[in-house]
């Protein structure tokens, strides 16, 4: 499938919007870039998500200063009304316990044209894990 332009643009535009509103912290910012029941399987737990906040809130409190949420290498493929998105995340910052984050993980995200506007309907991140018999999550790459 050949990506419709304005399609690849709204598409860009709705991603940008939310990854500046999870760096910002602003949990209404990323809720509102998500369709009414969107599915997330984030990197936390539960294996699923459907809808609602998910305790962003409470996520956001556990850094200090911003976030930050780099989506490198962002591939779209799209038609008129729906599309998905996939690239690598770099997630950097302070929590508040002091720890630095430096984190590569992979992230794919379903869009869907509603009312005009690209909405989230599902979002999956992930890191790789050691295949060695420990099942460790791989934090330790970058691309």
């Amino acid at each position: 499938m050949t990506s419709a332009p304005n399609a690849e643009t709204g598409i860009e535009q709705a991603i940008g919007a939310r990854n500046a509103a999870l760096s910002a912290k602003d949990a209404g910012g990323v809720i509102a870039s998500g369709a009414p029941g969107f599915v997330s399987y984030s990197l936390a737990p539960p294996l699923q998500e459907a809808g609602g906040e998910g305790g962003l809130d409470a996520w956001f409190d556990t850094w200090n200063g911003p976030i930050g949420y780099a989506l490198q290498g962002l591939k779209i493929t799209a038609g008129d009304e729906v599309g998905f998105a996939h690239g690598l995340v770099h997630m950097t910052g302070r929590k508040t316990d002091g720890e630095v984050v430096d984190l590569w993980f992979r992230e794919t995200l379903g869009l869907k044209l509603i009312g005009g506007a690209w909405k989230i309907v599902h979002e999956h991140s992930s890191v790789p894990s050691y295949m060695d018999g420990s099942f460790r999550a791989a934090v330790d790459l970058t691309p």
